[in-house]
């Protein structure tokens, strides 16, 4: 069973309880329960994202996988680690060995600097996601969307008019305004009636792209 908290497309988040819950069902059923949490060093409003390996006995059934492009923007430099039950690392570590030879010898120079060094960078790429992302909710809700605003991850999740399509809502964006969003159908059926936005995009451009939003009238359906 695959999870991601904080949540990408739609920034949620989750709770001890909850992870307690998924350790417990894991056991009963014997399923491996591996947790993507590449996004836990990105919160906002004073937030701090816990560790699935926090919840009891997820020692016995869980993994929980972290990586460095999100947490020191080092985006497609694919270097990350895996910590949790002894049995799966294992097998991961084997199949593995299989796959590839390692990763290359800057990346990883890179990593150890990242590391050791001052992680006040952490804080200051917060701080700018966080006005990032209050700016987007802002301008969104003055236009009549629905926004549950994150306090977590690098995205917000939009939910879209009644009438329109997560498909017909983005090709509209991009049709009246040029900006490009994500359709949320593009997750899973679930995520039908709403569309992704990515507190990634440089300054500029987004002030740019908010301004069109926030003189855009909605044509109804």
């Amino acid at each position: 069973m695959w999870l991601n908290y904080p949540n990408n497309p739609t920034g949620a988040v989750a709770d001890i309880n909850y992870f307690n819950e998924v350790i417990e069902f894991g056991k009963q059923f014997d399923i491996a329960v591996l947790h993507d949490a590449a996004y836990s060093e990105v919160a906002f409003d004073g937030y701090k994202p816990i560790s699935i390996m926090q919840a009891k006995d997820a020692k016995d059934i869980a993994v929980e996988f972290h990586s460095l492009s999100k947490s020191y923007n080092m985006t497609g430099w694919r270097i990350g680690m895996a910590v949790g039950n002894a049995e799966i690392i294992d097998a991961l570590m084997r199949v593995k060995s299989n796959m590839d030879s390692g990763i290359p010898q800057a990346i990883q120079y890179a990593a150890i600097e990242a590391l050791n060094g001052s992680q006040d960078c952490i804080i200051e790429h917060n701080k700018i996601y966080q006005e990032r992302r209050d700016k987007i909710v802002n301008v969104l809700e003055k236009i009549g969307l629905e926004v549950n605003p994150c306090y977590a991850s690098l995205f917000v999740w939009v939910k879209i008019p009644k009438g329109y399509t997560s498909g017909q809502f983005a090709e509209l964006m991009l049709n009246d305004l040029d900006i490009v969003v994500t359709p949320g159908l593009g997750y899973g059926e679930y995520g039908e009636g709403y569309i992704r936005l990515s507190l990634t995009l440089p300054d500029d451009q987004l002030d740019r792209g908010l301004k069109r939003i926030s003189e855009w009238t909605i044509p109804s359906q």
